[in-house]
Parts: C-alpha cells; sequence; structure tokens
C-alpha cells in the first residue's frame, strides 16, 4: 500500500508520488473544479465513517519512481522493489481529491436490495438444508449459510461505517437487525471499530489486532498466549473479544459502563445488548420447538463458519509483507514478531 494508488471508478486521477518536502498536485476533475474546496482536515475529520476507502483496482506507479520522481528514496527503499514497510507517498486529503463525487453517493435503494437478497438467501439455505435433512448435504449447507453470515456481518458492518445511506436511523435499524441475527452487539461494536479505525496499528490506543509491547506479552499466562498466537485459535476469537476484549484491555461491547465508550453513548450500547438479547432468547425458543440438535445444525455451525471468515479477513487486513511490515506497524510489530516466532 505505500507507493500504490487508486485507479478505478471511473474519472479517477491516478496519485503521483510526491518529491522530498513537497505535497502531491492532483488536477480536479472538471466536475468538480467550479466548487469550493473543503479544507484538507476537514475532508479527513468530516465524518469518521468516510475516512477509509475500498478501491476496486491498485494500480502500481514504480514506474514514475523510475522516472526520477524520487518516492522510493524517500519511503526508505530502493526503486528496485516495493518496500510495504515505508509510509505512503500520499495522504487521505489527496486521495478524497483525487476520487470523483459521484463515487460518494449512497443509494439506500441499492442498498437494501442487497439485504433483501441475502436474506432470502439465508432463508433459503436454511429451508433447503432442513427439507434434506442428510449428511449429505449438512457440510455444504454450514460452508455456504457461514459465508451468508458473514455477508450479513459486512452489510451491518458498512451501516456502522455510515456508508449504507446517508440516514443514521436506516443504518441503525438495519445495523441492529443483522448484527443481532448473528450474535453481534450492534452499536457496542460500531464504536470500538470506530476506535479501530481512528488509531490503527498504535500499540496502546488501537483496539483490536494491535501489536502487544513485550512486557505485556510477558505477562500473559500460557493458556492465552497459546488461544491467542497458535493457530487455529485465533480464528475463533471473536465471540471472546466481545466480552473480554483484547489482552491487556478491560471491558465489555456489552457493558455501557465499559471505558470502550463515551457516557453519552451509553444508550447507545443497552439498545444493542437488548437486541442481542432479544435474539438469544429466539434462539432459545426455537430450540424449544425444534429441538438442540437442529439449531446445532441449522445456526449453531453456521455461526462458528462465520466468525472463522471474521477473524481469518481480519488477520489478513492487518499483517504485512512476509519480510517487512506495514509501515503504521512500526518496531513494535517488529519486536512482537520476534518474540512470538
Amino acid at each position: 500500500m505505500a507507493r500504490l494508488a487508486l485507479s478505478d471508478c471511473r474519472g479517477l486521477t491516478p496519485l503521483r508520488a510526491r518529491s522530498r518536502g513537497s505535497a502531491i498536485a492532483l488536477p480536479s476533475p472538471p466536475h468538480l473544479a467550479a466548487g469550493p474546496r473543503r479544507p484538507a482536515a476537514a475532508a479527513i475529520h468530516r465524518d469518521w465513517a468516510l475516512r477509509v476507502a475500498a478501491p476496486t483496482r491498485l494500480a502500481s506507479v514504480f514506474e514514475e519512481d523510475k522516472r526520477g520522481l524520487g518516492g522510493a528514496e524517500e519511503a526508505g527503499g530502493s526503486s528496485a522493489g516495493f518496500n510495504p514497510g515505508a509510509p505512503p507517498p500520499f495522504g487521505l486529503a489527496e486521495i478524497r481529491a483525487a476520487i470523483p463525487k459521484h463515487c460518494w453517493v449512497k443509494d439506500p435503494w441499492r442498498s437494501m436490495s442487497y439485504v433483501l437478497r441475502d436474506v432470502l438467501v439465508v432463508l433459503g439455505l436454511a429451508a433447503a438444508a432442513a427439507r434434506a435433512d442428510s449428511w449429505l448435504v449438512w457440510p455444504l449447507y454450514w460452508a455456504a449459510q457461514g459465508t451468508m453470515f458473514w455477508a450479513l456481518f459486512v452489510l451491518g458492518h458498512d451501516c456502522g461505517h455510515g456508508s449504507f445511506s446517508s440516514n443514521p436511523k436506516l443504518n441503525s435499524v438495519v445495523g441492529h437487525i443483522l448484527h443481532s441475527s448473528i450474535l453481534v452487539p450492534y452499536n457496542g461494536w460500531r464504536i470500538s471499530h470506530r476506535t479501530h479505525h481512528q488509531n490503527h496499528g498504535h500499540v496502546e490506543k488501537d483496539e483490536s489486532w494491535h501489536p502487544l509491547p513485550q512486557r505485556l506479552y510477558n505477562s500473559l499466562d500460557n493458556m492465552t498466549k497459546k488461544l491467542r498466537f497458535s493457530m487455529p485459535f485465533p480464528m475463533l476469537a471473536f465471540p471472546l473479544y466481545l466480552f473480554a476484549r483484547s489482552p491487556g484491555k478491560e471491558g465489555s461491547h456489552f457493558n455501557p459502563n465499559s471505558d470502550l465508550f463515551q457516557p453519552n453513548e451509553k444508550k447507545d450500547v443497552l439498545t444493542s445488548t437488548a437486541s442481542w438479547l432479544a435474539m438469544i432468547g429466539v434462539l432459545a425458543g426455537l430450540t424449544f420447538v425444534m429441538g438442540p440438535l437442529k439449531i446445532l445444525k441449522l445456526y449453531a455451525i453456521p455461526y462458528v463458519i462465520f466468525v472463522m471468515w471474521l477473524d481469518f479477513v481480519t488477520y489478513l487486513h492487518h499483517h504485512g509483507h512476509e519480510d517487512k511490515v506495514p509501515w503504521y506497524r512500526g518496531k513494535v510489530n517488529i519486536m512482537v514478531n520476534q518474540i512470538c516466532n
């Protein structure tokens, strides 16, 4: 990511590496040139939900480096190869300025169509598996339904980021329904996830998947070290994280008095915890009616598959190149890798 540029979403202006001590010069798209420009600081902080972009394609700028732009030398690497440990030669303000205005438009109808589609697939898979009730079908169902639970989580995640729609109430209602259905406290997780993005890779302030200081690592008991750092256990850590957070941190995503939350967020946390408990009640009722074995096959095992998807994808997002760690992880993560290997 250190020296890559966004290159999709029609009309996107490629980013150019900046020379030492200078900013990036980006030509304004024609449809944005006439309007007033928002200051860079305001562009970054206007809405935390928009601070992370998800480009569909990345284009290398190595050729520009070879032409003498000097990006590789400033980044701490050489023009001979990509250095994932170097900071990118551009900032969030430059990225935002290069993205055409229409790419920021949120279509709630389109978003809701994705929700309807995924919910219908989830219900259809469950009905088909229950009807077949065959051990030839169940493993296929578990893999497919666990993946669909992950799809529901992603839609709820977009609600939490505000990218689902521009209507906060719609985001909250849909996010609660989707996340509660897969036993995720919507607001509790949304707030901690916001904290994570605002302090990404920070050894103390990051909320999850952050490098541990050696002092803290050494203080962990052997069981915690095993469950946190030895595969496949970290792939099942999400439920434990919701209840007890990461090692070295106290509190819970369900407790409105946790230091995760501000006083004015307690009501939101209580609402999400109540929704989560309501889903537990629904599952308990279904277990009473259908039997524990059927609920185990229809819901519990797909839930475990979903947790594995969530932790696996998050792990890949937060662990870098095999030779060099991402620039934002720094020397602390190098130390952690050394003491854990």
